[in-house]
């Protein structure tokens, strides 16, 4: 297993550029997801680690050792795609089995390694049997261990969930974050739209934007707690965090801000004298807000209730506001369509941001 480095990458076609200015240096033992909405070059990205596709400029390392003109078979990776891929005439053990076989490594060394991998994945019982005898995620779990098999340096992962169903998705998901579990030491990419995935699964996530690069990399609970910028604060959490226009109207230790609405919100952000007067974006996440009977910085008619059991959501506009608040509620709550709500929030859950990007981080 190895680190794996990328410096000043970049990939264009023809004149448009795709991804621009990659740094990242990825340690040995992580689980790095890469996220970001179609068209970022996610998926590029990995199919560049992985020899797919050409580094138009920047340099790739892994193990310390320069790849950029290594062919694939020669980087020390495995890639697991959104297809299985399997061949549907071999059984689970050939399937395994097949490029050690094509490396020419010997019987007793193939029957360790499928083996082992087959223990890790508890595909023991399957190893006769042909993928069309196999649910979805048992196939996909084979793909797994064809990657397995080989003891790679840095595992590549495409998007593997997403040809599955919900329940079958979630259910893939855990065994993917045992696999990880069992191997401490492997370096996994993992490239997915799905923010569960990411937010469960990574020890880092990279933010990457539509033809910008990286917005922002960190823990998921610093992307989601500290969101660098506002395309993170926003594509980070579903729902999105709420952003709203404001002016600073007071400064220091605790920002005081008035809203295009008329409502006053207060930050924990600090700022300076000279902030006073500077237009912000207020970001509420939709949990963070409580309802209140005393002073009120949130409030409006609620337009539509979404009970989900546990919480309810509920919609709603203030005047001056361009679009419609989100809000979670403890509980349920269908009775509040078409009332007026009051909400606050606690000044340390909201966020300042200025030219899209948050004050915390000047």
């Amino acid at each position: 297993m190895a680190n794996l480095k990328l410096t000043n990458v970049e990939k264009a076609y023809g004149d448009v550029k795709v991804l621009k200015n990659i740094n990242l240096d990825i340690k040995q033992g992580e689980l790095i997801v890469f996220v970001g909405p179609s068209g970022c070059g996610k998926s590029t990205l990995l199919r560049m680690i992985g020899g797919l596709e050409t580094i138009t400029s920047g340099t790739l390392e892994i193990g310390g050792q320069r790849m950029n003109d290594v062919p694939p078979a020669q980087r020390g990776i495995a890639m697991v795609f959104q297809s299985y891929a399997l061949y549907p005439h071999m059984t689970v053990r050939d399937n395994m089995s097949f490029a050690l076989k094509i490396a020419k490594k010997s019987a007793s060394e193939i029957d360790t390694a499928v083996k082992r991998a087959a223990e890790i994945l508890q595909l023991t019982p399957y190893l006769d049997r042909l993928p069309k005898a196999l649910s979805g995620g048992q196939r996909q779990r084979v793909a797994i261990g064809r990657a397995i098999v080989r003891d790679p340096q840095v595992y590549l992962f495409d998007e593997p969930l997403s040809n599955l169903d919900a329940a079958l998705r979630v259910a893939t998901r855990i065994e993917i974050a045992q696999l990880k579990e069992k191997m401490p030491n492997s370096t996994m990419i993992y490239v997915t739209h799905d923010q569960v995935e990411a937010m469960t699964l990574a020890s880092r996530i990279v933010v990457l934007t539509v033809g910008q690069g990286i917005g922002q990399v960190g823990t998921p609970l610093e992307l989601y707690e500290r969101p660098e910028n506002e395309f993170v604060a926003q594509f980070i959490g579903s729902p999105s965090m709420n952003l709203l226009d404001g002016e600073v109207t007071e400064t220091g230790a605790q920002t005081t801000v008035k809203l295009a609405s008329g409502g006053v919100a207060r930050s924990a952000v600090p700022t300076q004298a000279s902030d006073k007067g500077m237009k912000v974006r207020v970001g509420i996440r939709p949990e963070d807000f409580v309802a209140t009977t005393g002073e009120a910085a949130f409030t409006g008619e609620v337009d539509i209730t979404e009970a989900l059991g546990e919480l309810t959501q509920i919609y709603f506009r203030q005047g001056g506001d361009k679009g419609t608040i989100i809000a979670k509620m403890p509980g349920i709550h269908s009775n509040l369509r078409h009332n007026k709500v009051s909400l606050t929030a606690d000044p340390k859950k909201v966020h300042l941001f200025h030219n899209g990007k948050s004050l915390l981080y000047r």
